[in-house]
């Protein structure tokens, strides 16, 4: 297994959709105020293509496997970003993947002159949140910025 990790194209979009959609259904978490029902999840290219984000996709032998990334989500304060769109196949978790593509994304979130970064996730999702723990992602008990998300329900915060 050799995993590459590269910038969105607008190829993506189908397999990238589907594999964030089979998540929320394996997970039993597919319902409204998500990514799920999120029109953006449909066209990740457009989204990515703004000043400000940047989007990773993992994959194995050229099927994508993964993805994350970085956007300037609207009304959150100057210098922060948001770590979005964070899935991976699960056949391929617990094997370092996900971490790597969450650092690849904090990298770039760096190089872009980020001074902190936001996230939303959900309770089911417990695994990532104990990633993000790791990352430094720290619990915060409020929404920050307007992802339109209003059913995720944990919110952590980074200094970077």
């Amino acid at each position: 297994m050799e995993i590459a990790y590269r910038h969105l194209t607008r190829e993506d979009n189908k397999a990238i959709a589907e594999l964030i959609r089979s998540v929320f259904r394996e997970f039993g978490i597919a319902r409204p105020g998500t990514v799920y029902f999120d029109p953006t999840t449909d066209d990740m290219f457009k989204l990515f293509s703004i000043p400000g984000s940047e989007y990773w996709i993992a994959e194995d032998d050229r099927k994508i496997i993964g993805g994350c990334g970085i956007y300037p989500t609207e009304n959150l304060p100057d210098g922060c970003g948001e770590l979005v769109k964070f899935y991976l196949n699960a056949s391929y978790r617990g094997k370092g993947i996900g971490k790597q593509l969450m650092d690849i994304s904090i990298e770039s979130a760096r190089k872009m002159r980020y001074r902190q970064l936001y996230l939303e996730s959900l309770p089911e999702l417990g695994r990532a949140i104990s990633l993000y723990e790791r990352a430094g992602f720290k619990f915060i008990n409020y929404k920050m910025g307007d992802s339109g998300h209003f059913g995720c329900n944990i919110w952590m915060l980074k200094d970077l």
